[in-house]
């Protein structure tokens, strides 16, 4: 007997009430009305394929043998395997009971021993079994519905958890009844409260609940291979992971940067479609609205009904969002600040290609007057660390890369009179290595750039070797959490060298080097080197430090990699030799000092604060209200919080204060329908990192006035020995 048909067996003795049938069989619902027999089928169980158990093989020796971590295939892992695997399959804890769980003891400690040797019926097991409680729930929800929306209770007091995954599971299926009574009620009031009718409602619902239901019915093989796979090989670090054959295709496509879409990466997260990053210079990027960390709701083709995606598996939404060139797409999301399903807000992109001209460099310059002196400060942004691979092997002489682009930029800045340089690297997701590399080069005369260590403790040192100089003044580096990888890399190397500032919050923490490997089946992308700086700590989990920090609306416990489970830990290895450009010692804390001073005398810094601390109250808040009345109140009090936050906002710009939440609301949803619009973070930021940049040179002419004072920022260079970073 399989563990599917003892679990049923077990549900069957308990429920002595109901008629059921074994699941593995068919279904037979246990639980308040029955549904009509129109609504029932039989529920196909996946199984493994051969094809799938030579490649968990192949998967376990890529793993325990090339891997960066040294981790054994044993029992060992088991439990968190196990642990891992349910909460990709059931992260909020809706669909299995403590009772299921009883029903696992016999195989949650063997599962390592069983995927060393490609043993796949465990996994399969566990998986039949939660589809088969997801379709107990979706036809218990969709039965509800059929007694009508207006029959539930919105006058108690219950209130329910907006985030069930710390959570203790639900000790049986009559606990499953109440939670998704709640779950329902919770969903009808969000809409309510967006406007929508009982049938309206009811409709949205039943096609949400209906389209999973189907798409639970139609489980492949494959999905459940998928799943397990990746909860085994993210027991190493969370960026290696199974690809199906279908997922390889898509991927390769992704490298290639020849898929015609938006331009995001998108994850799986429980039972929505959660945005990862946008790709710079991409459709999503350009347009402005969409942010890391939104749900997907729907999607809208141009002139179509939207499809509810909520359920949906993730190659589904992928393809649903893809489509031809210069046609248009709208997401509905949550917005990750969102505190419920309440706020939704609809997002209009216009499909096409990544445009390497797009994510080129740019720059502009800053002027700042200063006690009757005026500062002139040069401001690059660099959205990504990209390079024209085809032109350059094509042997183009002028194919575009980072380096190109920037080099002629300062040598432009420079013809401008610039006395100092902000390099803009925020929202920077990393790209090209060999351009990091290169980029420190513009501003260091030789030497090391970053370290990379392999499994075998193996370091290789990435130099500049040309001895030219693009600019030699002082620099501030600007990074936020979205910062990742090759800008990390790029920022620290700045750091070590003293060669500039580091401006921001602390970046992603991204310092892994990952390969794509094939299989019979697939393909695995593992992990393989870690970067170091020079100075020798890793840039991995730790990211950069800012010298001086501004705060972010991003989430730090939700964004970074520190927000990872089983994530590689940040380390240190030897420093290497380099130089010591700029000693900013001596002028550091009055750096500090005058920033938090223009700060506190800023509005626009004020009214990022007041965000920053509003999302912050709507992330923490951890259950809703199930009351009509409760629930009306706490949402009108967040409308006029963001009523008066957009405000404060367009006093800020000159313009005219909303009058009413509609007003906003309409202005919003022409924003987000304009393929123009752009709902980048303010520019006082990139403005506050040419303040530092004038208060780095006024200091240093004061500096270097005083008697027997050295200018901090014409110093003669000085090689830091390994030894000394120790």
């Amino acid at each position: 007997m399989s563990i599917v048909e003892r679990l049923c067996s077990q549900r069957v003795a308990r429920s002595k009430p109901v008629k059921a049938l074994a699941l593995a069989i068919s279904l037979s619902v246990s639980f308040g009305a029955v549904a009509s027999s129109e609504s029932l089928q039989s529920y196909q169980p996946v199984a493994p394929t051969i094809d799938q158990a030579r490649a968990n093989i192949l998967i376990a020796r890529q793993l325990q043998f090339t891997h960066f971590r040294d981790l054994r295939v044993s029992d060992d892992l088991s439990g968190d395997i196990f642990d891992t695997y349910l909460k990709y399959l059931d992260g909020q804890k809706v669909y299995l009971t403590q009772d299921d769980l009883d029903g696992f003891v016999d195989i949650r400690d063997h599962l390592g021993s069983a995927l060393r040797t490609g043993k796949l019926q465990p996994g399969f097991d566990i998986y039949n079994l939660v589809q088969k409680r997801i379709i107990e729930r979706l036809h218990f929800a969709l039965n509800l519905l059929d007694q009508g929306v207006g029959t539930l209770d919105f006058g108690s007091n219950d209130s329910i958890l907006l985030d069930r995954s710390d959570s203790d599971w639900v000790a049986n299926s009559a606990g499953l009844d109440e939670l998704w009574t709640k779950r329902i009620k919770n969903a009808v009031l969000a809409q309510r409260l967006n406007g929508s009718d009982d049938d309206a409602i009811t409709d949205t619902l039943r096609q949400r609940y209906e389209g999973q239901l189907k798409r639970a019915y139609q489980a492949r093989s494959e999905d459940a291979f998928q799943a397990y796979m990746n909860a085994f090989a993210g027991m190493w670090d969370p960026h290696t992971s199974y690809f199906s054959p279908r997922t390889s295709e898509n991927f390769n496509i992704n490298m290639s940067l020849s898929l015609e879409g938006i331009g995001a990466v998108l994850q799986g997260d429980n039972e929505y479609t959660k945005v990862v990053r946008l790709v710079p210079g991409g459709p999503a990027f350009q347009q402005g609205q969409l942010q890391p960390a939104d749900r997907i709701v729907s999607v809208t083709q141009d002139g179509e009904t939207p499809v509810n995606v909520i359920g949906w598996r993730l190659d589904e939404v992928v393809d649903l969002i893809r489509g031809p060139r210069n046609s248009i797409v709208t997401l509905e999301v949550i917005p990750s600040g969102a505190a419920d399903e309440t706020i939704t807000k609809a997002i209009a992109i216009k499909r096409d290609q990544v445009k390497l001209e797009e994510q080129s460099a740019s720059k502009k310059v800053i002027e700042l007057d200063r006690n009757g002196e005026t500062y002139k400060i040069g401001a690059i942004t660099i959205p990504t660390f990209y390079a024209d691979f085809q032109a350059m092997q094509a042997g183009d002489r002028n194919y575009k890369s980072t380096t190109r682009d920037v080099r002629r930029l300062l040598g432009e800045l420079e013809a401008e009179g610039v006395e100092g340089l902000v390099i803009d690297l925020r929202n920077n997701g990393g790209g090209a290595l060999h351009e990091a590399n290169d980029l420190v080069g513009l501003f260091i005369d030789s030497g090391p750039t970053v370290q990379i260590r392999n499994a075998n403790n193996d370091v290789q040192i990435l130099n500049d070797e040309d001895p030219e100089v693009a600019f030699k003044g002082p620099m501030v580096v600007l990074v936020n959490r979205m910062s990742a990888s090759a800008s990390e890399i790029f920022a620290g190397a700045i750091q070590d060298y003293g060669r500039g500032l580091v401006v921001g919050s602390q970046t992603f923490g991204k310092g892994t080097v990952q390969a794509v490997r094939p299989l019979n089946h697939g393909q695995l992308k593992i992990t393989q080197s870690k970067f170091y700086r020079v100075s020798g700590g890793s840039t991995q989990h730790k990211g950069v430090v800012p010298d001086i920090e501004i705060p972010s609306r991003i989430d730090n416990s939700l964004i970074g990699e520190d927000a990872l489970d089983h994530a590689l830990p940040w380390d240190q290895i030897d420093a290497v030799d380099h130089t010591q450009y700029f000693d900013f010692s001596n002028i550091i804390d009055e750096l500090r000092l005058r920033h938090d001073k223009r700060f506190e005398a800023s509005p626009e810094f004020s009214l990022l604060q007041q965000e920053i601390d509003f999302l912050k109250q709507q992330r923490q808040q951890n259950s809703v209200s199930l009351n009509m009345d409760e629930r009306q109140q706490q949402h009108k009090q967040i409308e006029r919080t963001r009523l008066t936050i957009a405000n404060a906002r367009r006093e800020l710009l000159g313009e005219t204060p909303f009058g009413t939440m509609e007003e906003l609301d309409d202005w919003q949803d022409l924003q987000a329908a304009d393929l123009n619009s752009n709902d980048e973070e303010t520019d006082f930021v990139i403005r506050e990192g040419g303040q530092i940049m004038a208060d780095m040179l006024e200091l240093d002419r004061r500096t270097a006035a005083l008697p027997a004072m050295g200018s901090p920022l014409t110093a003669k260079a000085q090689t830091v020995r390994a030894s000394s970073e120790l």
